[in-house]
């Protein structure tokens, strides 16, 4: 019993831990509702970018506010009643666009994701699927010149941190991706970025290959966990009354976490849910996307994937479980259609899922205070897929009293739960 851990989540997060702790010789079960994938890391863009330390709280913030506020664009649109009922959560996300707090998160997220990358693949090539990277990076698109030039403090921060960039103008970028319309006066090519063709797939490949190496995934309601005394396994409740135990648990439910830890054990967890939107396309004719694109005036993201063209969209703030809106899908069609020649839509009905985001836009990694042998890890806002692996990673070392890969300080439970 004393080497057994139950890792409660099946997305990107907890089958990257429950992987990471096989591998160091733990017997571990996962436990989820559904089968590994299906939730909120099913609909991500499929990157793997080292750009993606930029949190949304950067300083750049408040000078877009007003136009944010507006609450009539692609990339941002939000429930006011939402806010006002979340508004200790608001009030600490807005405090946090500053320069301290922006230096401590992109220092933190960029090694975070860099370990991940690295994880990333290894994993790939141990479940077989190395042939899903793509290795040829990303592109962020810019409809004006005024546009680029606003991007100056995302780029002075990719070149703090050695992300490999390059500018193009009109016809470098038109070489780089012939089918793009000539709107784009301006383009920024992030070269180190990897991007895969379904992330999906990937998380149900990761999960078979924990199998494979003997690990159990159990499809269950989980009803709470508990532990009677300190020196006791865990207790991990089915809502069919059935009863696990683990010595350990490690906590990854995503967007799920907040409710559950409240219901569970009465931690109160101040997350809000950056919720969004998918849709599969066909190209028109033979046009060919080559890589993930990101339309930063249109405010959407489109990744040539296996189904199809995946366009996602930006951030809405909104209760978890609030029916769908899908204005910002129909602007962001909108968007992409004047930007490349697509064709039909492929699904029946928009893909929805809600992303968990802390106030300092940081994931929360390690154990829980005052609840010896709960690990904790959630919270990793649009990003879960360039960072789960580096997360399993971190986890595993302070779980096992080792030094970690770098220091894990800045992702400390303490800085939200006490």
């Amino acid at each position: 019993m004393h080497n057994t851990v139950a890792v409660l989540g099946a997305g990107i997060i907890g089958v990257s831990c429950a992987l990471e702790l096989q591998r160091r010789g733990h017997d571990v079960t996962v436990f989820d509702r559904l089968a590994p994938g299906q939730e909120t890391s099913y609909g991500n863009a499929g990157v793997i970018a080292r750009s993606s330390l930029m949190p949304f709280n950067n300083p750049g913030l408040w000078a877009a506010l007003p136009k944010l506020l507006k609450n009539d664009s692609a990339s941002f649109r939000y429930d006011p009643l939402f806010l006002a009922r979340n508004l200790p959560w608001a009030l600490g996300f807005l405090s946090r666009a500053r320069t301290g707090s922006f230096q401590e998160t992109t220092a933190a997220l960029d090694a975070l994701i860099r370990l991940s990358t690295k994880e990333h693949q290894r994993l790939l090539v141990e479940a077989g699927i190395a042939h899903r990277l793509r290795t040829n990076g990303w592109l962020f698109l810019y409809r004006s010149e005024q546009g680029f030039a606003g991007s100056q403090l995302s780029r002075d921060t990719f070149d703090k941190f050695g992300i490999s960039t390059q500018t193009l103008d009109a016809h470098a970028l038109s070489q780089l991706e012939p089918d793009l319309k000539p709107l784009f006066p301006r383009a920024l090519w992030i070269k180190d970025t990897f991007s895969v063709d379904s992330p999906g797939r990937v998380v149900e490949a990761y999960a078979k290959l924990f199998v494979s190496r003997g690990g159990r995934i159990k499809q269950a309601l989980i009803g709470g966990i508990g532990r009677p005394r300190t020196d006791d396994a865990w207790q991990i409740a089915e809502e069919s009354g059935f009863v696990h135990q683990a010595s350990r648990v490690v906590l990854a439910l995503g967007p799920w976490t907040k409710e559950f830890a409240k219901k569970s054990l009465g931690l109160s967890v101040p997350m809000a849910f950056e919720r969004g939107y998918h849709m599969h396309y066909r190209a028109a004719g033979s046009a060919a996307l080559r890589r993930p694109i990101y339309d930063t005036g249109g405010g959407y993201v489109l990744s040539p994937m296996e189904h199809g063209l995946r366009l996602s969209t930006g951030v809405q703030l909104a209760a978890r479980g609030a029916p769908k809106d899908l204005v910002q899908l129909e602007l962001a069609e909108r968007s992409a259609r004047e930007a490349f020649p697509l064709d039909s839509r492929l699904d029946a009905e928009a893909w929805l899922g809600s992303r968990p985001t802390l106030p300092d836009s940081r994931p929360i990694i390690g154990e829980c205070p005052r609840h010896p042998g709960l690990w904790l890890a959630f919270g990793h806002q649009h990003i879960g897929f360039s960072t789960g692996p580096g997360t399993a990673s971190l986890l595993a070392s302070m779980m096992a009293g080792e030094a970690c890969a770098f220091d894990p300080t800045p992702f400390r439970p303490s800085r939200f739960i006490c």
